[in-house]
């Protein structure tokens, strides 16, 4: 007569070999639909892979337009043609033409590289001062650090167009006082993300270790502080490349930018009112476009580059 335990070991041995036979087909079927995370995170890895081609190839066409649509066209874009005012897209002038019969497509083309020209220059200016003035208060510290955060908080509370507005004013209108008052206007911003990360950097351990091996303030800010905030301040002056467009499209829009005779996107709108009030769309569409998909381009490729350094937020989205 069999015993108990031969009995328990003889269904043991049957239901491991069942499970053999029904293990893989269900190991096969798990393994083709995978977990709920990582499908989700599948589809977020492809959703921002879909943004930040799309955000590239924006830039690559604006790009390629700012370089090649002037030589190509081979038409001043300052030349009046009355016969031809305010006619629709068509063959000859894809972006029609203007009240007095100039090509949008070409003004529009002149316009971007002026507001290009204005947002790289107030970018690049503003990233250097706010990030001497953000390390230079975080690495100080103390009294420094309290005076300077209350001066930029104090700057803060003023509307940044309406202090752009306040400086233009005083000087004739031009591109310099523009990237000037752009450029003064924005670089707040930047010292704050610096200071909260020179802030951060101060309490890692090889800046400890540095500072106990004799280092100097200056020797420990420039090798190994600065070097930390570099990528946190490239970031902010990419995303303040199209801020300081939109700035100044809206100064010269209400006058008190570039003067009137040159072609800047903000200068076309406000030349293109009157058009829409009297049923002409294109004046207006296409120099808006021109504001608008660069912003895009410029805004869906800082935030993948964000994710890129930020670590936390990468392991997130990898979820």
């Amino acid at each position: 007569m069999m015993s108990m335990a031969e009995t328990a070991a003889q269904k043991a041995g049957t239901e491991k070999a069942g499970a053999r036979k029904a293990g893989p087909g269900k190991a096969e079927k798990a393994e083709r639909l995978g977990p709920a995370w990582r499908s989700h995170g599948t589809d977020r890895r492809s959703t921002r892979t879909l943004r930040l081609r799309t955000s590239a190839a924006l830039l690559a066409v604006t790009v390629l337009a700012v370089l090649l649509v002037p030589p190509l066209a081979q038409l001043d874009q300052q030349a009046v043609d009355l016969a031809a005012k305010l006619r629709p897209p068509s063959w000859e002038h894809p972006f029609g033409t203007d009240d007095v019969g100039r090509d949008l497509l070409l003004r529009c083309v002149y316009g971007l590289r002026v507001s290009l020209l204005v947002g790289v220059a107030a970018a690049l200016t503003a990233t250097v001062v706010g990030t001497a003035v953000g390390a230079t208060a975080g690495a100080l510290g103390g009294w420094v650090d309290r005076a300077v955060m209350r001066v930029v908080d104090t700057l803060s509370s003023v509307p940044h167009l309406l202090m752009g507005i306040f400086i233009v004013a005083m000087f004739r209108p031009g591109v310099w006082p523009v990237v000037f008052s752009v450029a003064l206007t924005h670089w707040l911003s930047t010292a704050r993300i610096v200071r909260a990360e020179v802030l951060s950097l101060r309490s890692r351990p090889y800046v400890d270790a540095a500072v106990s091996g004799g280092a100097s303030r200056w020797r420990v800010a420039v090798r190994h502080l600065l070097p930390g905030v570099l990528p946190q301040a490239a970031l902010a002056a990419v995303l303040m490349v199209p801020h300081a467009m939109w700035h100044e499209s809206a100064l010269s829009f209400l006058g008190l930018g570039l003067p009137t005779h040159t072609a800047s996107l903000g200068n076309l709108i406000q030349e293109a009112r009157g058009s829409l009030l009297a049923g002409q769309w294109w004046p207006t569409l296409f120099p808006g476009l021109f504001i608008i998909v660069p912003t895009l381009a410029v805004a869906g490729l800082a935030g993948a580059w964000r994710e890129r350094i930020n670590p936390r937020r990468r392991s997130e989205l990898m979820l």
